[in-house]
C-alpha cells in the first residue's frame, strides 16, 4: 500500500498521550494513529444501500432468511421494522 506523508495539529496533551501509549506498545505513533482512524472510519461510515437483495426463485428455501440474516449482520444487527 501506497503511504503519503501528512500533517495533524494535535492538543500537546494528546500528543504526549500518543507518544507514551506508542512507547509502551513499542510500536510508532504512524501505527497507532492509523490503526484508531481505521476503526473510526470503520465505525462512522455509512453502510450501503441495498436497493433489493434477489428476485426470482430458487431451490435453496431459506435464501430470503439467509438474505435478511446477511442484510442485518452487515447493518450491525439493527431490527426493526422500519
Amino acid at each position: 500500500m501506497k503511504t503519503v506523508r501528512t500533517t495533524i495539529l494535535l492538543d500537546a496533551d494528546l500528543l504526549d498521550r500518543l507518544d507514551r501509549h506508542a512507547h509502551r506498545q513499542r510500536t510508532t505513533k504512524t501505527s497507532v494513529i492509523s490503526s484508531a482512524l481505521e476503526a473510526w472510519l470503520e465505525a462512522h461510515e455509512a453502510s450501503p444501500e441495498f436497493p433489493f437483495v434477489g428476485i426470482g426463485r430458487s431451490s435453496h428455501g431459506r435464501l430470503s432468511l439467509d438474505g435478511r440474516a446477511i442484510l442485518r449482520r452487515d447493518a450491525g444487527g439493527r431490527h426493526g421494522g422500519g
